[in-house]
């Protein structure tokens, strides 16, 4: 098991750039594909990105490729999400996800996804 912790999240303005952070507690932690997803007020929860458990693969998707960029550090336990041109439709709460599923291209929908953290509120405004 794992337990994930987001940090990062805040109010910013479009066209500014935040980067969320994801911290792991146990040793597992590179034995999982991990997620983002995000999920907007009265909208259903929905995958932004993921990377494989060694952090050479990642996979994004088309509404924020280009923009955001995600990475690992297993020696720190540690998962991020860098976010640049951020615009109102980026705002969300967004979660840190583990998965066993090995490739980050098929990760891409929650039920892929075992573990999750409490979520990290990322509102841009106009």
């Amino acid at each position: 098991q794992v337990q994930l912790v987001e940090s990062g999240g805040g109010l910013v303005q479009a066209g500014d750039s935040l980067r969320l952070s994801c911290a792991a507690s146990g040793r597992t932690f590179g034995s999982y594909t991990m997620g983002w997803f995000r999920q907007a007020p009265g909208k259903e929860r929905e995958f932004v990105a993921a990377v494989n458990r060694i952090g050479s693969i990642t996979y994004y998707a088309d509404s924020v490729k280009g923009r955001f960029t995600i990475s690992r550090d297993n020696a720190k336990f540690t998962l991020d999400l860098q976010m640049n041109s951020l615009e109102p439709v980026d705002t969300a709460v967004y979660y840190c996800a583990a998965s066993r599923v090995i490739s980050p291209s098929v990760a891409t929908t929650s039920r892929e996804y075992l573990y999750w953290g409490q979520g990290a509120q990322v509102t841009v405004s106009s």
